[in-house]
């Protein structure tokens, strides 16, 4: 054990594509007692599947690393990555590994959905999304049409945080942050949509409770964990909604997340309905909102840009006005699934450095134009900036984000926020408290402060050009 504890103790669990991470935290201060985290495997190729059974073993290997302070936490929560379909038979054994949000093979009945329910345009009304492929209706949609005998087979459908949270308690709870994600849960309702279940051939009794913001899912219950018997369980939530509960966030606060993929949220008191598919209109863990943008090419994309120019990440130079579109994977935000890398303006005397800084222009790029939709019409302009994830250790990338932003930039020095996020709604549910409040009262958002410098509009400008003038070509 760590650092010495003033209050009750809590678990919070991030349980990722990649891993699971468990974070026993004091309930009072916010310091982080012990941690521990263990390795899942996700199928290479086309496929992106994981074991759910992995899933529980990584959650106990985690929680063992935390030694003595896990088995004296008062309560838990679990985070988990979004969209997963997990299905399960009637013994509750899954039928066949977890199809993962990254797994795009569902594209074709995503796009049929949206046709056949009235278009792009009454998703968003309906559902407050246009169910893209990594949504878990068009997944179901998938399995149904390519392995009728699993999809017959299973009674019960869960996401991933649903699946440990299930196993925890032996109750079957989601919570409205996760369920958003589905396709089948009506923000305009607040409700599992039954016509849309009955298109897809899904039953209703097939689907967790959906819990109520503060409310428990139930008590531990289960043996081969080490966590006492008895602890509370929040209802856990999304890996999205559990990082803007680590982040504290009130309304009008922008995040921007720079990984693998990037991501911009806010927390919004409307609900948003977004008819173009650019914002996911997710549900908050709290009773609010949290309007979403992912882009696929971010940190990697600039990486190999950065390799194939023999350069360090960070050997970024100014001047010259060549502009990059790195969408080297196709993209979702904009949505170019085709599209390859664009670069346009080259001249005898643009540099490496140069090129590689437009590498990190187009991306932040993206973002920030998927931001405007994302932020509500009455939010400040100069609200600093979050910036998290692995891309905001690096300089470029945070000197990147001020130029185009024009706003101040904040870099919170807390890690781990979706375990974190997890933590303090374990903590919010223990005390009987808010848990973005919790979250606040830790101090997670404070950081490095970056005051905003004037915005570079000819380098947007130039950006914004070529993605109107190349469109043709990014279609291909």
């Amino acid at each position: 054990m760590g650092a010495q504890s003033a209050g009750p103790l809590v678990v919070g669990v991030d349980s990722s594509t990649q891993s699971t991470k468990a974070l026993v935290v004091d309930a009072t201060t916010g310091v982080v007692i012990a941690r521990g985290q263990a390795p899942h495997t996700v199928s290479g190729g086309d496929a992106k599947e994981s074991d759910p059974g992995r899933w529980w073993q990584a959650l106990g290997e985690a929680l063992a690393q935390c030694g003595d302070a896990a088995r004296q936490a008062s309560a838990l929560s679990v985070g988990g990555q979004q969209h997963g379909l997990v299905t399960l038979d009637a013994a509750g054994e899954p039928v066949r590994p977890a199809l993962l949000w990254n797994d795009v093979r569902p594209a074709p009945q995503s796009e049929r959905l949206i046709s056949e329910l009235g278009g792009a345009k009454a998703w968003a009304q309906r559902v407050g999304s246009v169910p893209g492929p990594a949504f878990t209706v068009a997944k179901w949609a998938w399995l149904r049409a390519n392995e009728p005998a699993a999809a017959a087979a299973t009674a019960a459908v869960r996401l991933p945080h649903d699946y440990l949270t299930e196993r925890l308690t032996g109750e079957s709870v989601t919570d409205r942050g996760d369920a958003s994600g589905t396709g089948w849960w009506a923000s305009s309702t607040e409700s599992y949509d039954a016509e849309i279940l009955e298109h897809v051939g899904l039953s209703p009794e097939a689907l967790p409770r959906v819990a109520l913001p503060g409310e428990a899912a139930g008590t531990v219950h289960a043996d081969d964990l080490p966590l006492p018997h008895g602890a509370l369980v929040a209802a856990g939530t999304g890996d999205n909604m559990a990082a803007a509960l680590g982040l504290g966030l009130r309304p009008g606060q922008p995040v921007l997340s720079l990984g693998t993929s990037g991501t911009v949220y806010a927390v919004s008191a409307h609900r948003p309905a977004d008819p173009t598919g650019t914002v996911a209109g997710f549900a908050d863990a709290r009773g609010d909102w949290l309007p979403l943008a992912c882009t696929l090419n971010c940190t990697l994309a600039v990486d190999r840009v950065a390799a194939l120019l023999g350069r360090d990440r960070e050997a970024v130079e100014a001047g010259g006005e060549v502009a990059m579109l790195p969408f080297l994977d196709g993209e979702r935000t904009p949505n170019l699934p085709g599209a390859s890398g664009l670069v346009h303006g080259l001249r005898h005397d643009t540099t490496a450095g140069q090129l590689l800084q437009a590498a990190y222009d187009g991306a932040v790029f993206a973002l920030l134009q998927a931001l405007d939709r994302v932020l509500d019409a009455d939010a400040a302009p100069d609200t600093p900036l979050l910036l998290i994830g692995g891309g905001a250790k690096g300089r470029a990338w945070r000197e990147t984000v001020r130029r185009l932003s024009g706003r101040p930039v904040v870099v919170p020095e807390a890690q781990e926020l979706v375990a974190l996020g997890a933590a303090a709604q374990a903590a919010g549910l223990l005390l009987e408290e808010d848990p973005a409040a919790v979250a606040r009262r830790w101090g997670t958002a404070r950081g490095a402060e970056y005051e905003a410098q004037p915005r570079d509009v000819a380098a947007w400008d130039r950006l914004a050009t070529t993605l109107a003038d190349g469109e043709a070509l990014l279609r291909r």
